[in-house]
């Protein structure tokens, strides 16, 4: 009666060691890096302020292009990421009415944290905080004469995402940042107020560990 007991410790033995050997592919670790691509989308507030002295009522409408991150872990729950994109383009409506564009680039660096990090779950939850710089470029407005500027902006940034692993590589992912960002508009080199963007971003994608 006690023969079979042998193989049957051995076979759980097995397969704990196979459970356990999962569980530590899946696991975010200090050294991992952790690139992530998707569709992103900037959405900017409503009620964007005003310019000339609250002549013009501003209201800069949203854009999707792709974006993609690069992180890398410094501890099994620490990282660092930096948030990158295509350029964005913003219509821009004064009092209602399409009269302005603008492109920009919004890299984000965050420092991250892993609640679950080191350990095989398959959900792999983040926040973060950081600093966001904003470039405006390619600023149009539908006034014969008159030049459009818009300056860059530096704001704070805060940061919720997640992954979840499917192998020791891969993963779909899904973030979202807020993110502070307030630039002077000038016409022909004259102040004529701030806007007030301040978007939520929202990426969907892929996520890849190496």
């Amino acid at each position: 009666m006690r023969k079979p007991a042998l193989p049957m410790l051995f076979g759980a033995g097995l397969a704990a060691t196979a459970l356990i050997a999962s569980g530590q592919a899946l696991a975010y670790n200090q050294g991992d890096f952790i690139t992530r691509v998707g569709v992103a989308h900037v959405d900017p507030k409503g009620d964007n302020g005003s310019l000339a002295d609250g002549a013009f009522d501003v209201e800069v409408d949203s854009d999707t292009n792709l974006g993609f991150t690069l992180g890398y872990l410094f501890h099994d729950k620490l990282g660092v990421e930096l948030l990158a994109a295509l350029p964005f383009k913003h219509d821009i409506e004064l009092n209602g009415v399409e009269a302005a564009s603008t492109k920009h680039l919004p890299p984000t660096l965050t420092l991250q944290y892993y609640p679950l990090g080191g350990t095989g779950n398959q959900l792999q939850p983040y926040a973060g905080v950081g600093l966001n710089y904003t470039h405006f470029f390619s600023e149009e407005i539908d006034v014969p004469g008159v030049e459009l500027e818009l300056d860059s902006s530096w704001g704070l940034a805060g940061q919720l995402g997640v992954d979840v692993r499917l192998d020791d590589g891969w993963g779909v992912n899904a973030a979202a940042w807020y993110v502070d960002i307030d630039t002077d508009a000038s016409l022909n080199g004259t102040d004529v107020g701030t806007v007030n963007i301040d978007p939520w971003v929202f990426m969907a994608g892929v996520s890849y560990r190496f």
